[in-house]
């Protein structure tokens, strides 16, 4: 296995870095208080193919691999976690839509997620079960040459600002569960969508909320692949996307990691840096230790999938510790700094709160750990 990055993946790394430097992070405080991530940000990210670069080239995409894409929302989400939901929900939807949906409803959709045309969410998550991914209740009848959709999606991110939603609802009987559950990729200006925004501790750029549907008329063409394949297909997909949000939440650690050192050679304490102090430099050296063995592993998971090789286990593993690893290693920056660290001067405080999200938001650390027991001894690891 070769640990280091290809040229090209090194110049596409720094296209990022740039972008993340010197136009994502002087606002990334902004954005939180305008709670948008803002039209412009998304299409310049468009133009410089920094969206669904793993996406097929017939759809719009630059067939570039996983790995590629781990290199990009990493410096992304160093300067701006939330602006980094992006390209996660891009790539998650981008495939699913690559994978199951009809070639010319895709080369739509797909362009206009990759050219930064459109914003897309992801609704799975309902009131009555997060964790619960098939007990989904929301509906969608047919009706003609229309589906019509009834119900609530929740804790949905980018809902406030999305244009079109990865729709999961029940076409079958409650009984059924998965089997149940059909994609849709729907609009979201329709007659009877209504949203609303939540005010979560961190996260504020990206808009989480609640998706109602009321009579919602849709093409049945919105459909995407098979009737009750649905599960099945983002199931596939969070192997992907979990290693994308150990990377998300990774990117700030990096980053607060290095403005802690930086800081450490800075300040004065008893005449002397207080890098000088093994108490102040050993806390932030197993930052270090967890920032590679944690970075290391999202990587891998990466990795395996450019090879066509299981990664289920790893991806799993990264989901449940990487946010943690990051929260901890942020919240080390922080105390480095003392009280200044404590100030809203330094974006830390933001960035605890960003990666705190993610300890719960696309699975938690519960979910995770079962997923691997079950990938290591079976089914029998699953509650009854």
């Amino acid at each position: 296995m070769d640990f280091a990055f290809s040229d090209d993946q090194v110049a596409i790394r720094d296209t990022a870095r740039r972008f993340a430097t010197e136009r994502l992070a002087p606002l990334y405080r902004q954005r939180e208080k305008d709670g948008e991530i803002g039209r412009d940000v998304v299409a310049e990210m468009g133009e410089l193919g920094l969206i669904g670069t793993d996406l097929p080239t017939e759809y719009g995409g630059l067939g570039l691999d996983c790995v590629t894409s781990g290199v990009i929302i990493e410096e992304i989400a160093a300067a701006d976690l939330n602006v980094s939901y992006i390209q996660l929900v891009g790539s998650l939807n981008g495939r699913i839509l690559a994978d199951h949906a009809k070639p010319e409803f895709a080369a739509q959709a797909i362009g206009d997620l990759c050219s930064g045309d459109k914003i897309s969410a992801l609704g799975l998550t309902e009131p009555r079960g997060g964790s619960d991914a098939a007990g989904l209740i929301l509906r969608a009848r047919k009706d003609g040459d229309d589906y019509i959709l009834n119900g609530e999606k929740t804790s949905i991110s980018m809902g406030t600002q999305a244009d079109m939603v990865m729709l999961f609802a029940r076409t079958g009987a409650e009984e059924e569960r998965s089997r149940g559950v059909s994609t849709f990729y729907a609009p979201l200006n329709e007659p009877g969508v209504t949203r609303t925004e939540f005010e979560d501790m961190g996260h504020g750029a990206v808009g989480r909320g609640s998706l109602f549907f009321d009579d919602v008329r849709i093409p049945a063409s919105c459909l995407v692949g098979e009737a009750g394949a649905g599960f099945r297909q983002v199931m596939h997909g969070f192997d992907f996307s979990r290693a994308l949000i150990g990377l998300m939440v990774l990117g700030p650690a990096r980053q607060s990691l290095a403005e802690a050192w930086q800081y450490s050679t800075e300040r004065e304490a008893f005449g002397k840096p207080i890098a000088a102090y093994q108490g102040v430099t050993q806390p932030l050296a197993e930052c270090e230790t967890y920032l590679e063995a944690a970075t290391t592993l999202c990587y891998k998971t990466l990795w395996l999938r450019d090879q066509g090789l299981p990664h289920t286990k790893e991806a799993a593993m990264v989901k449940w510790w990487a946010p943690k690893a990051a929260f901890d290693i942020i919240h080390q920056c922080l105390l480095t700094h003392g009280h200044y660290g404590y100030t809203k001067d330094l974006p830390l405080e933001q960035r605890m709160r960003d990666v705190l999200g993610l300890q719960i938001g696309d699975g938690t650390a519960q979910i995770q750990k079962m997923v691997i027991a079950r990938e290591i001894v079976g089914r029998v690891a699953l509650p009854y």
